[in-house]
C-alpha cells in the first residue's frame, strides 16, 4: 500500500503546542469526571494513586506518543505503521495508532453527549432555574435532560456543529487560534469558582477528603480506574498525543514539553476538585454522587449560595470551554486521517467525521432515554453494565485506554529502533535510560499485573 505524503502542517510554536496538549487535555475528564470517582473510591487514597499512575506511565507514554507522531508525520495508525517500517518491523504495528484512534472516537462519541448537558445547563443556570428549588425539582430538572432524546439530540448537534466549524478552518486557524483564547478563560473561572468555594464551603473537609489516604475504601477497581482516568485525562492512547505530535516542530523538546503538559493538565484535575468538594461538604451533600454529582448535587448547592446562580452559569460555562476544546483534539486525528486516505479537502473529512460522530452518540443519547435496544444487563468484574452507554465507558476507560497504553510502551520501547527513539527525544542520556527502562519494563508490568488482578488470574 502506497504511504501518504507525510503532513506539513505545524504549531506555530512550542507555547502553541502546550496550550493546545493542555487544553485537549484538560476536559470533562478533569472537571466532571475526576471529582465524581474520587468520591466514589474513597477520596485521597485514589487521589495518591491516580498521581502515582501520571508520574511512571503517563508521563513516560505521553513522551513515547509524541516521538512517535513527529517520526511519523501521519494520522496515528499511519504513523505507527510508518515508524514500524523504518525500525524494519511488521507495518501490522499500525495497529498501536488504530486502535488509539479508535478508541478517541468512542470516547467522543459519548463525550460530546456530556458536553451537550453543559450546554443546556448554562441556559438553565442563567435562567435561575435552580433559584429556590428542593433537591427532588433539580434532580427532575436533570432526569428530565437525560431522559429526553429530543432535547439531548439538540444540544448534542450544536456541540458538534461547533466542532466542525473549528476544525474545518484547519490546525493554525481553527485548533491553535481556539485553545489560545479558551484554554486561558477556562482557567481564569476555575480559579475563581475555587475561592468562592472555598470562602463559603467546608474547604477543610474539601483538603482532608482529597488529601488524606484511606486505602480500606479504595479497590482492585478503583486502582484500574485510577490508570485508566490517567489515560483519560491525559487524553492518551486516543489518537489526540501522536497526532498532535506529528505537527510538532523538530527543534521542540519533547521532555520539556511532556512535563509542562503533565503539570497543567494535574493541577487543573485538583483544582477542580477543590472548587466542587468544598460546595459539596459545605452543602452536606455526598461526594461519592456519581456522573451527577456535576448535575444533580452541584446545582442543588448553587441554588442556595450568595450568588449561586451566576457562579453556576460561570461554571457550566467553564465546563462546556473545557468540553469543547478536548473534543475539537479527539476529532483531528480521524480528520487527519480521511484527508490522507481519501485525498479529501479539510471541510469534506471533517464533514463526514462529525456525522458519523452524531450517528454514534445516538446510541448514548438512547441509552439515558432508556430506549429498550439499548439496555443491558451484564455483571463484569467490579461493574454492572445496564446501557449500552456503561459499556462504551466501562471498554474505553477500563480496556481500551489501558490496553492502547500497553502497545504504546511495548511500540516505543521494543519496536522502535533505540537510534530513533533517542534521535526524537534529544535529551540527557540519563534522561533517556530513564524514560526507556519506564515503557520497556515498569509501565507494561505495571498494566498487565493490574489486568490480571481484575479478571481474577492473580491476587494480592
Amino acid at each position: 500500500m502506497k504511504t501518504p505524503k507525510t503532513i506539513t502542517g505545524r504549531w506555530s510554536s512550542r507555547l502553541a503546542f502546550i496550550l493546545a496538549s493542555t487544553a485537549a487535555a484538560v476536559g470533562l475528564g478533569n472537571i466532571w469526571k475526576f471529582p465524581y470517582i474520587t468520591g466514589e473510591n474513597g477520596g485521597g487514597a485514589f487521589v495518591l494513586v491516580y498521581l502515582l499512575c501520571i508520574a511512571v506511565i503517563g508521563i513516560p507514554i505521553m513522551m513515547a506518543e509524541i516521538i512517535i507522531g513527529r517520526r511519523g508525520r501521519h494520522s496515528p495508525g499511519i504513523a505507527a505503521a510508518t515508524v514500524a517500517e523504518e525500525s524494519g518491523r511488521s507495518r501490522n504495528w499500525a495497529i498501536t495508532g488504530w486502535i488509539g484512534m479508535a478508541t478517541g472516537f468512542l470516547v467522543l462519541s459519548f463525550y460530546a453527549v456530556i458536553a451537550g448537558w453543559a450546554l443546556a445547563y448554562v441556559g438553565e443556570a442563567a435562567s435561575g432555574a435552580f433559584v429556590d428549588k428542593s433537591v427532588e425539582e433539580i434532580s427532575g430538572l436533570f432526569g428530565g435532560l437525560v431522559s429526553s432524546a429530543e432535547r439531548l439530540l439538540l444540544w448534542h448537534g450544536l456541540i458538534l456543529i461547533a466542532v466542525a466549524l473549528v476544525v474545518g478552518r484547519g490546525l493554525k486557524d481553527g485548533l491553535e487560534n481556539t485553545v489560545r483564547w479558551m484554554l486561558p478563560v477556562m482557567v481564569a473561572l476555575l480559579i475563581g469558582i475555587a475561592i468562592y468555594a472555598a470562602s463559603i464551603g467546608d474547604f477543610a473537609g474539601a483538603i482532608n477528603f482529597m488529601f488524606a489516604p484511606n486505602f480500606q475504601d479504595l479497590t482492585v477497581n478503583g486502582v484500574l480506574l485510577a490508570l485508566g482516568h490517567a489515560f483519560f485525562s491525559l487524553g492518551l492512547a486516543s489518537g489526540v498525543v501522536i497526532m498532535y505530535g506529528a505537527y510538532l516542530p523538530r527543534e521542540t523538546s519533547v521532555v520539556q514539553t511532556t512535563l509542562w503538559v503533565a503539570l497543567a493538565d494535574t493541577l487543573v484535575a485538583l483544582l477542580a476538585g477543590l472548587a466542587i468538594f468544598p460546595i459539596v461538604f459545605g452543602s452536606q451533600l455526598a461526594p461519592e454522587a456519581g456522573p451527577g454529582l456535576i448535575f444533580q448535587s452541584l446545582p442543588v448547592a448553587f441554588a442556595s449560595m450568595p450568588g449561586g446562580q451566576w457562579v453556576g452559569t460561570l461554571f457550566f460555562v467553564m465546563l462546556v470551554i473545557a468540553a469543547f476544546t478536548s473534543a475539537i483534539a479527539m476529532i483531528e486525528s480521524a480528520v487527519a486521517f480521511l484527508q490522507e486516505k481519501c485525498d479529501w479537502g479539510r471541510w469534506r473529512a471533517t464533514l463526514v467525521a462529525v456525522v458519523v460522530l452524531w450517528l454514534l452518540g445516538l446510541v448514548t443519547i438512547f441509552s439515558f432515554s432508556g430506549a429498550s435496544w439499548t439496555q443491558l444487563e451484564w455483571q463484569l468484574p467490579g461493574k454492572v453494565i445496564t446501557n449500552w452507554f456503561d459499556l462504551i465507558d466501562y471498554a474505553t476507560g477500563s480496556i481500551l485506554l489501558p490496553l492502547g497504553g500497553l502497545l504504546l510502551a511495548l511500540f516505543s520501547g521494543w519496536v522502535m529502533t533505540r537510534a530513533a527513539s533517542q534521535d526524537e527525544m534529544d535529551t540527557h542520556p540519563r534522561v533517556y535510560q530513564l524514560w526507556l527502562l519506564m515503557v520497556r519494563w515498569v509501565a507494561p508490568v505495571i498494566i498487565i499485573i493490574i489486568f490480571l488482578q481484575l479478571i481474577g488470574v492473580v491476587s494480592f
